[in-house]
């Protein structure tokens, strides 16, 4: 029997595919070092996003994979994942110390944005991201109730430091004026308080900042997406087709703008009774993977319209930290594993993030 290769290795292990890439771990730039001794095999293995609650059982499959050969006794599959910042759009810089902005976008509002975009931070930090929080609906901000918490944040003496709840540092305008108080704010002032918020803020060092844009495709949000460096958009839309119309709308104006555009996610797909637990589709079917397919982009999930969401989010406990092991967390955990699989998929961004170096003559 000739002696293993690497060559054989590799070939093995692209039979191995992630399930949220959709690529083998080869293709997907997973392997990054081989050991062979006799009959005996290593590989180091690196996902390119958050991974904590997927890694061991990928690291099986290799390890089954592996040893599966007659011409190998045994195999070690070691794994760990690391974020990189990816390309935002023009000639935007990414924001210090934060590597990837998603952007969370409807074009109507009561889709379930603001909810999609809560569960979604808070899932991807269940698999281990640091995360932020920025709820950029100025006029309506939510975030605080929904995160239960309240009151002006500090600040450092330079900068603003976010509130922290349940994992993720959070800032929203929500929590400096008083929550029934009108915002009667033009568009400049909306941008520029938006650009305050993420710019003036101790974030720290975070995988992925989740920002809840204001529902619709007018002026704030298309001076706010020019302004933001996002490396990646979702759509929230729900099945029925005057929803879908306004997140057609909203997918349109981010490839105008030059934003990539992860996926649609589908809310309220079915509603789940709250006596029975029977499931039915209120608001048509199909709606959100017929827009992923005539757009060529990916279907991130499907989320039920259950009365335990809502109820969750007044209590200021938001379903994936209230019930963790539930099947609702569940499709969120499965929703979020796929948007950030597909933002690993896009470019990464080769500009350095060096000061500025001025020269001058003395």
């Amino acid at each position: 029997m000739p002696a293993l290769s690497e060559d054989a290795i590799r070939k093995t292990l692209s039979t191995v595919e992630d399930d949220y890439t959709g690529q083998d771990l080869v293709s997907a730039g997973a392997l990054r070092g081989i050991g062979i001794d006799g009959d005996r095999v290593a590989v180091d293995l690196r996902l390119e996003f958050p991974a904590s609650g997927l890694a061991d059982a990928i690291a099986k499959r290799a390890k089954d994979a592996l040893e599966a050969r007659p011409d190998v006794s045994s195999a070690v599959a070691r794994i760990d994942w690391r974020v990189l910042p990816r390309k935002v759009q023009n000639d935007l810089k990414p924001h210090p110390g934060i590597r990837n902005i998603i952007a969370v976008a409807s074009g109507k509002g009561g889709v379930g944005k603001s909810t999609t975009a809560v569960n979604l931070a808070l899932a991807l930090a269940a698999d281990g991201a640091r995360v932020g929080l920025l709820d950029a609906d100025i006029y309506g901000p939510s975030i605080p109730r929904m995160m239960g918490v309240s009151g002006q944040p500090k600040t450092d003496g330079k900068r603003i430091v976010p509130h922290e709840a349940h994992g993720l540092k959070v800032m929203s305008m929500g929590f400096l004026v008083e929550e029934e108080t009108p915002m009667i704010w033009r568009g400049p002032m909306v941008t520029s308080a938006l650009q305050q918020m993420l710019g003036e803020s101790d974030w720290g060092d975070l995988d992925v900042m989740v920002i809840d844009l204001p529902p619709g495709t007018g002026d704030i949000q298309l001076t706010l997406v020019q302004k933001i460096p996002v490396a990646g958009a979702v759509i929230v839309t729900t099945p029925q087709d005057i929803a879908l119309l306004d997140a057609r709308r909203a997918l349109a104006m981010f490839r105008k703008l030059d934003v990539a555009v992860l996926g649609v996610v589908e809310n309220m797909s079915t509603h789940v009774c709250s006596q029975c637990g029977h499931e039915e589709p209120l608001f048509g079917t199909g709606g959100g993977a017929r827009m992923a397919e005539d757009f060529d982009i990916p279907l991130l999930g499907q989320l039920p319209l259950d009365i335990h969401i809502r109820e969750a989010l007044d209590a200021g406990h938001p379903t994936v930290v209230a019930e963790p092991d539930g099947t609702i967390t569940a499709a969120y955990r499965e929703f979020a594993r796929r948007t950030s699989a597909q933002l690993s998929l896009q470019p990464r961004n080769l500009k350095p993030d060096l000061p500025e170096i001025l020269v001058q003559n003395t």
